[in-house]
């Protein structure tokens, strides 16, 4: 300690002071500038959602997938594959040449989960019963990223997406209160952004809309509608030219006549793929179909090289905006559909804070009374490090970005509990010492050294299991977690660093003055 009472500890402290009532001034004062905590749903309203993942459509999609490469397989390597279909869950095909029979086996055993069945040089093939369930699994966990991904592009507050149960993904959207955003985020949400590149079939497309179902199946046909015109039939091949798992990138861009559209780029095997199919049909027609619908359908002029297109529509730009949004986070596997939908008013919001604020505000002054009335000065400091604390919790967590949810409050509540622990340890550490009759600075500094260990195995202890509920909870369970890790962390700045500065600060009085009563709460004969 310096002769003027100046330490390293109060330097600390009071940079602590600074930063923690600055950083925390515009959550407080909800002020346009500055970091800020974002509410979560339960404090300023917004939209809960509960969606259903149809996971069947999830296997059909990935037999589709395997037809297309058994089809790319045999024009890029001259294997001739004739009656090649997709009937409900399989592919069915015929090998023309025998002597091309190796080839092909060894390309269909390089798919993982599929199961093989010949008769002849007619093979028929299905997925395996596990990679059907590890297909359902990995639909309803892609459609969670996808969904949270599609959601933070949005430009959304935080939105919580979670899986619930067995096939349920539980959506969180704070801050949506217009029926307008509210519809908005629920078409982002629903749209599976399925992109296909589809060949019209040329010889029958001016029968599309005369021909039967059961013809259109034996032509290895499939009737799509048209995106603008709901009338409209385009005739085209069922099993489509590539989709969207080829596509790496997505924005909205202008035509000539200066509408909104859509430009896509394909990775390198798209690229080829594209390419050399275009190369094969210049004077054909290649539909661009997005969620089972007809955009466009050009001719080929010449071959489409870089692996670059462009889907139009008609699109408002707020359309091509969300488009090009779910494009770019990627298709989901598998369809969701809405379950159950609840709006949560921000009048609601604002009766749990007013709540939340008279439970944080009543406990502290409830908690620094006690330690007023029963440490006396002692208590002061450990309530003015309370305060503090308080205001780096606030300023950490607005500097961060986190959002506050109403177990949240509890957790910052329950950490100005835990706080207070550190500081009664202290203190009784500190008056054992000097009932025992220990000088004043000497309790002071031993009492701090013999608190030490209590207060880290304490503390550690509630490191350990809020880090854990952080890892394994969701949603509201992390809010919780987190207030409790920053506290944590704080009020060992707090108690420790900040009140022993502030004893060594006042040293020179509390040692002139000899009144322990005044200082610490307890009655000493002599000093």
């Amino acid at each position: 300690m310096s002769s003027n009472g100046l330490n390293y500890r109060l330097v600390i402290f009071f940079i602590a002071i600074v930063f923690g009532v600055g950083m925390s001034m515009p959550t407080l004062l909800q002020s346009e500038k500055g970091a800020k905590i974002s509410l979560g749903l339960d404090l300023q309203g917004g939209l809960h959602m509960l969606l259903g993942v149809k996971t069947d459509e999830a296997i059909k999609s990935k037999i589709k997938s395997i037809a297309s490469s058994v089809k790319f397989f045999g024009e890029s390597e001259d294997v001739v594959i004739d009656d090649l279909k997709i009937l409900e869950n399989e592919v069915t095909l015929t090998l023309l040449d025998g002597d091309e029979e190796k080839k092909l086996n060894e390309m269909l055993g390089k798919i993982p989960g599929l199961v093989v069945q010949k008769e002849k040089l007619k093979y028929t093939l299905t997925l395996s019963d596990a990679e059907k369930e590890a297909t359902k699994e990995y639909a309803i966990n892609q459609a969670v990223e996808t969904i949270r991904n599609r959601l933070d592009q949005f430009g959304l507050a935080e939105p919580n997406v979670a899986r619930q149960g067995k096939d349920k993904i539980l959506v969180e959207l704070p801050g949506v209160k217009s029926q307008d955003d509210e519809k908005r985020a629920r078409e982002l949400i629903a749209k599976a952004a399925h992109l296909q590149l589809m060949a019209v079939d040329e010889k029958r497309k001016d029968r599309a809309s005369t021909m039967s179902p059961k013809e259109v199946a034996e032509y290895g046909d499939v009737i799509v509608f048209d995106a603008r015109e709901e009338s409209k039939k385009h005739l085209l091949k069922e099993i489509p030219i590539l989709d969207g798992s080829m596509l790496v990138d997505a924005k909205v861009g202008f035509s000539q006549m200066q509408q909104p559209v859509i430009n896509f780029t394909l990775n390198s095997a798209g690229a080829k793929i594209f390419g050399d199919f275009t190369a094969k049909n210049i004077g054909n027609r290649l539909a661009i179909v997005l969620d089972n619908k007809v955009y466009s359908d050009p001719v080929i002029r010449e071959r489409i090289g870089g692996g670059s297109g462009q889907i139009s529509g008609g699109f408002s730009i707020k359309e091509a905006h969300d488009v090009a949004i779910a494009l770019r986070s990627g298709a989901l596997l598998a369809p969701v559909t809405l379950l159950e939908k609840r709006s949560v008013g921000p009048s609601l919001g604002a009766d749990s804070i007013q709540a939340s604020l008279i439970a944080l505000v009543s406990g502290f002054v409830l908690i620094v009374g006690f330690l007023v009335l029963y440490y006396r000065m002692a208590g002061v400091f450990a309530g003015i490090a309370l305060l503090v604390n308080l205001f780096l919790l606030v300023s950490i967590m607005a500097l961060f970005g986190a959002t506050l949810t109403l177990p949240g409050m509890a957790g910052i509540v329950l950490s100005l509990g835990m706080a207070v622990d550190a500081n009664v340890i202290i203190n009784e550490r500190i008056r054992e010492l000097l009932r025992h009759g220990v000088a004043i600075k000497q309790s002071v500094e031993k009492g701090y050294e013999n608190a030490m260990s209590a207060i880290v195995d304490g503390n550690l202890t509630l490191l350990v299991s809020s880090v854990i509920l952080y890892a394994y909870g969701t949603g509201p369970i992390k809010g919780f977690a987190i207030t409790m890790i920053i506290g944590n962390l704080i009020s060992m700045l707090t108690a420790i660093l900040g009140t022993h500065g502030m004893y060594e600060l006042l040293m020179p009085f509390i040692e002139k003055s000899k009144r322990v009563t005044f200082w610490f709460g307890i009655k000493k004969r002599s000093l």
